[in-house]
């Protein structure tokens, strides 16, 4: 089958939609005197290289007259719609894009915009585009189609055929604004591009958001696995470009990197250059310990049988008796939930005197919990929990009732919500402490590994309370979580958050992973700050002798200094170590060596300093 060559549109990227322009008789005028005397400007936008910081190639754009108002690429396209004269207005767009491109002799790849529509057009001359080209002197290889859908179907068929007739011809074949479309993923699957553009959307304040970190993660790794090189657009900061940069995005496009232009830059802002060619990594936003909305209790489900009110008591004891391990049977009546009977207060009832005898042929719904704790499937753990701590005692062991839409499901215990809540804490303060919100031990260790792979310098800092449990033990815990809060924000507030990663081990000890030069400095003010906010945590007096007396634990009276912070730093050069299990081992004796100094400290382990020098040497 022959697939018909396509006019390229070159669409504009990064420009925000325009008001709706009005289609009207003085439009179709200024449309048809633009094609006239092809009065379109080509501007031209750098693709650049994460690795080496060079640029690639430039993507392709188009704007009308700047007095006019279809200068806009949008409002040129919809008026060109309305008219019907789409494929003239591409075929213009392509050959004036083209012509300034060889003109400007730009180095590099050359991306055309493309709508996947425009691709199948069947009317356009065969063969047009790589003539033209060859007239100019551009070879096909150094052209790249830049798929734009802006349609909710295509015949997929028919693209992967009409694909293969341009990459026959030489040309290579790219998706734009992956996530933002209606089936780009479709698109991806079904084309195989070389390249694919991920939506300024997920690309704009990455550094702060862990959730586009994850989408473009999970890009990157499909990417590498299918054999597609990826390209960051819409970049406009230092901080998104390095965070991209280490998750391995091959290109970036952006203002940050260059505006497009009509006389663009061949080479990168010295700033940028600088910054992609220094060594480190970047610091990856991190998730906070709880969601909002976690897990849902439907995970608790436990099936179990209901009985109706008509039931009698004596025929409830009777299952009792037959089902040792039956602790709850709930009441039920066309599937809206009534109660709860209990095996105990069953029986209970049941060894009194007459009880029996009275009330063993009433309903059972006599001896129920008429009030027992529902809640609906959708319900999430957290939210239960917080109900059935502002409840009566007996829901714990009675348990909850689990409902759908109102109607009965099954049975949940309050032993299986708490081990759920107490093991969503364990795993939520490995990732971040709730206390302080900084991230917990595996986000630590996994930025060590970064940093160690990457082969940068750094320093680790282990911060630690001097004095902190006695503390504790006399002002109570509440305090004691005001100073761990506190001493955290001092922390952070010294760091700077694109380099300096601050975690929190737990309980009074912290870990900052310093790549800013200036960490010695950062750590006196850090501890001039403790020094100065600590006093607001004790009387007029204690802070005038410097401490306190209370009894230690053998009801002894003792005399305990001032809280104060010891900070335990080791330099890591290359190769230096390997795991972040040695850098623990080593930050651990540099905090023990700082703890032996007096009052708030700082003390750098300098044996391996000096022992790298010796190697060195």
């Amino acid at each position: 089958m022959s697939i018909p060559d396509p006019a390229f549109p070159a669409n504009v990227a990064y420009l925000k939609p325009p008001a709706p322009f009005p289609v009207t008789v003085d439009a179709d005028d200024v449309l048809h005197d633009i094609l006239a005397g092809r009065k379109l400007t080509a501007l031209f936008q750098p693709i650049i290289q994460m690795a080496s910081g060079d640029i690639i190639g430039y993507e392709g754009l188009i704007r009308g007259p700047s007095d006019s108002p279809l200068h806009a690429p949008m409002n040129l396209f919809k008026v060109a719609r309305a008219c019907g004269l789409t494929l003239e207005v591409e075929h213009l767009c392509r050959q004036v894009v083209l012509e300034r491109f060889a003109e400007l002799n730009l180095p590099g790849k050359l991306f055309l915009n493309v709508s996947p529509e425009c691709l199948l057009l069947r009317n356009a001359r065969h063969g047009e585009t790589l003539e033209y080209i060859a007239q100019i002197g551009i070879n096909p290889e150094r052209v790249i189609i830049e798929l734009t859908e802006n349609q909710p179907t295509y015949d997929y068929e028919l693209m992967r055929e009409a694909v293969l007739h341009y990459r026959n011809m030489g040309f290579q074949i790219a998706i734009d604004d992956l996530g933002e479309g209606f089936s780009s993923l479709r698109l991806w699957s079904e084309l195989r591009p070389e390249y694919v553009k991920i939506d300024m959307h997920f690309i704009q304040g990455i550094n702060n958001d862990p959730v586009k970190l994850q989408f473009v993660r999970s890009i990157q790794e499909i990417a590498e696995k299918s054999g597609t090189l990826v390209i960051a657009e819409g970049i406009e900061a230092q901080t998104e470009l390095l965070v991209l940069r280490d998750l391995g995005v091959a290109f970036g496009q952006g203002y940050h990197l260059g505006r497009p232009n009509a006389m663009p830059a061949r080479a990168l802002p010295a700033e940028v250059v600088q910054a992609l060619g220094r060594h480190g990594v970047a610091v990856y936003p991190q998730r906070s310990s709880l969601e909002k909305n976690g897990a849902s209790i439907r995970k608790l489900l436990h099936r179990v049988s209901s009985i109706s009110p008509a039931k009698n008591n004596n025929e409830v004891y009777e299952i009792f008796m037959k089902e040792p391990k039956l602790m709850i049977i709930p009441v039920v009546d066309n599937g809206v939930p009534l109660g709860l009977i209990s095996r105990f207060d069953m029986i209970d009832h049941f060894a009194r005197p007459y009880q029996r005898e009275l009330y063993g042929k009433k309903s059972c719904s006599v001896f129920m919990d008429a009030k027992p704790l529902i809640a609906d499937h959708e319900t999430s753990l957290q939210e239960l929990s917080y109900t059935m701590a502002q409840s009566d005692a007996h829901h714990l062991y009675n348990g909850f009732i689990i409902t759908e839409h109102g109607r009965y499901m099954g049975m949940g215990t309050g032993h299986d919500l708490m081990r759920e809540i107490t093991q969503m804490q364990i795993n939520a303060a490995r990732y971040a402490n709730p206390l302080t919100q900084l991230p917990g031990n595996v986000p630590i260790n996994e930025h060590i590994d970064r940093l160690l792979h990457s082969g940068s310098r750094f320093w680790v800092c282990y911060c630690d309370l001097d004095h902190f449990k006695p503390f504790n033990d006399v002002y109570g815990y509440r305090k004691g979580d005001d100073v761990i809060q506190l001493t955290g924000e001092i922390l952070s507030g010294h760091c700077d958050p694109n380099r300096d990663f601050i975690g929190h081990i737990g309980g009074d000890d912290f870990m900052i992973l310093f790549q800013s030069e200036d960490w010695e400095t950062r750590c006196q003010a850090i501890l001039d700050d403790f020094a100065a906010a600590i006093l607001a945590f004790y009387s007029v007096d204690d802070c005038e002798r410097g401490g306190y007396i209370s009894e230690d634990r053998q009801g002894k009276k003792v005399f305990y200094s001032l809280i104060s912070l010891s900070l335990g730093v080791i330099k890591v050069s290359a190769h230096q170590y390997y795991t972040h299990h040695q850098i623990a081992t080593q930050a651990a004796e540099a905090k023990r060596q700082a703890k032996k100094i007096h009052g708030n400290s700082l003390f750098l382990d300098r044996r391996q300093a000096v022992a790298n020098c010796a190697d060195c040497a």
